[in-house]
């Protein structure tokens, strides 16, 4: 024990090689690092059991600091400097199975050969915590005490669960026999986590006002807290992680840490991509497409709130103009353009030389409002024909006002007047006034920003003298929220509501929940004239860093994750 205890000093130290290379003339790699050699049984009784180390039963909780001989199994190895740094233990004691981690980044340069999945260990460290967990740490001996080893039988789980029951399992090795679903992938590229759920995991205003808030989900976990994880962890073969993939028998060792319940898995983790990448949309044939899609900030001025840099701009060039052509669409109303004139030019010039498809502007590219981005609308001279002037809402409730225009195919036939808007979104909120009170704060705004809207809408009735018009845009309400129940009242009709099933009702994803914020509406009129109604999914469900500024400058343009938001075609029938 002497050798042992001076072996561990001489480590903490920094001395460990040094020292042994001078006694033992170089020898050093043929002696394994606090370890003993294999033993049939555990060399000594335990002095506690985990049960007592953690405060469970009657018994309260040791303090930190104090020295205790400790034996378990091996349930979770993850040692390394990229990992945890240390291993999991469990124990059957008489209040049940308990678990526990050991931090040993003593261990990391040469893994102990002992600790492996399945084998009996004793110890010797001290009691410690991390983040008002219990564990064991500074490790200074690690035997083996059979060599039989099995791992217990992994805790059956179904999702969700209770906060006590999940308390009860923490540092246990458990399984989830049923499938899961990820219902975010935010934080991959980042932390190396995903969000899981039963289902996919919907914003209780989406579709059904006073919804039941949707439980909190499991986040699978990478076997390391570290950032920017690289490789990615859990990607398919082309690269991404889709919410709404699933997957089957996860196992693993279940814990809390940073305010989530977290798995970090102990085998191979199988997906099921049940939710892949789509190809583009079907051309609209005789139809008549108008699409809406929110381009996350697309500014020329460089290091503001779009692209840092001209590389990055390229980028989501690059990515935007896969994605509008894949739309197919004759008629555009876009979201989120920076607020200056050169910017919509250069966007429409960015789009014929990559696509081909040479789109006009209603009215001139002036800047309209006072925020720093606006809303446009584009459309195609070879199919279709703009009538007039472009109309703008210019009611004090926007700051980026709604802007209208009427069209007729260039075959013929009725008008439609196409309405784009963009309201105040979610974020920003005050400390008081409007604050959020359950439909994120600033509803008191949009709602009057929808009244408003809908004054447009009159308005340009009575100019067209006629009632066949189509509001798009990002509304930032979900679809039972109060701006878009404002205008639903108001006789204009939700079409993703009426043309697609609910698990189908999503343009964003945030914090892990679905929803549409990006909408179509149609007056009674134009509702009937509705042939099919798209959302095309090819930004929400991807991961955040598949995005153009944070890949790098030989990335291939794809129209995946070219924004945050999906874009929606509305295709309708024309005579």
């Amino acid at each position: 024990m002497r050798f042992i205890d001076a072996l561990a000093s001489l480590q903490r130290a920094g001395r460990l090689h040094r020292s042994l290379r001078r006694a033992t003339h170089g020898i050093v790699w043929l002696v394994l690092p606090l370890a003993l050699p294999a033993m049939a049984s555990c060399p000594a009784a335990s002095t506690t059991d985990l049960a007592h180390i953690k405060g469970i039963g009657e018994q309260s909780a040791l303090a930190e600091g104090q020295r205790v001989t400790i034996d378990g199994v091996v349930t979770g190895e993850f040692l390394g400097r990229e990992r945890l740094s240390g291993f999991y233990l469990q124990q059957t004691t008489e209040q049940g199975p308990v678990g526990i981690f050991v931090y040993a980044p003593e261990l990391a340069e040469h893994k102990a050969a002992q600790v492996v999945a399945g084998q009996h260990l004793q110890l010797q460290a001290r009691t410690g915590s991390f983040r008002g967990n219990p564990q064991l740490q500074r490790v200074t001996q690690l035997v083996t005490c059979d060599s039989a080893g099995e791992l217990p039988e992994p805790i059956a789980l179904s999702w969700p669960q209770d906060a006590a029951s999940l308390d009860a399992m923490e540092a246990l090795l458990v399984t989830f026999p049923e499938p899961l679903t990820v219902t975010d992938n935010h934080d991959l590229g980042r932390y190396g986590t995903l969000a899981l759920a039963s289902e996919r995991r919907f914003r209780p205003t989406h579709s059904a006002a006073q919804a039941a808030p949707s439980p909190a989900p499991l986040l699978l976990d990478d076997g390391s807290y570290r950032t920017n994880p690289d490789p990615v962890p859990y990607l398919n073969e082309q690269g991404t992680r889709r919410v709404g993939s699933t997957l089957d028998g996860l196992t693993g060792v279940l814990t809390h840490a940073f305010g989530d319940y977290r798995l970090h898995p102990t085998q191979a983790v199988t997906f099921t991509d049940s939710n892949p990448r789509p190809g583009p949309l079907e051309a609209p044939g005789d139809a008549l497409r108008v699409a809406t899609f929110n381009v996350e900030n697309y500014f020329v001025t460089l290091g503001e709130r779009g692209a840092a840099n001209a590389p990055a701009l390229e980028r989501q060039r690059g990515k935007l103009a896969a994605a509008i052509a894949g739309l197919e669409a004759d008629i555009l109303a876009l979201i989120e353009i920076e607020n200056r004139p050169d910017a919509l030019t250069d966007l429409v010039e960015q789009l014929h030389q990559r696509t081909g498809i040479r789109y006009q502007p209603v009215g001139e590219p002036e800047r309209h409002g006072t925020d720093a981005i606006r809303v446009a609308l584009l459309y195609r001279p070879d199919r279709v024909e703009a009538l007039g002037a472009l109309h703008i809402d210019r009611d004090d409730a926007h700051d980026r006002p709604p802007l209208a225009g009427f069209f007729r195919s260039v075959r013929g036939g009725p008008e439609v007047g196409v309405v784009t808007a963009h309201f105040k979104a979610k974020s920003g909120c005050p400390a008081q006034g409007d604050i959020d009170r359950g439909q994120g704060c600033w509803n008191e705004r949009r709602v009057a920003q929808a009244q408003a809207t809908q004054r447009f809408l009159d308005t340009l009735r009575e100019e067209a003298g006629h009632e066949r018009l189509l509001l798009l845009g990002d509304l930032n309400a979900y679809g039972a929220e109060d701006p878009i129940r404002t205008l639903v009242h108001a006789g204009m009709t939700d079409l993703i509501a009426r043309h697609l099933p609910a698990e189908r009702r999503y343009t964003y994803v945030f914090r892990g929940e679905s929803g549409y914020l990006d909408h179509a509406l149609a007056s009674a009129e134009l509702a009937e004239a509705v042939q099919q109604v798209h959302t095309w999914p090819i930004n929400a469900d991807e991961p955040r860093f598949l995005s153009y500024d944070q890949q790098p400058d030989d990335t291939p343009p794809s129209p995946f994750r070219s924004s945050d938001h999906d874009p929606i075609a509305v295709d309708l029938v024309w005579p």
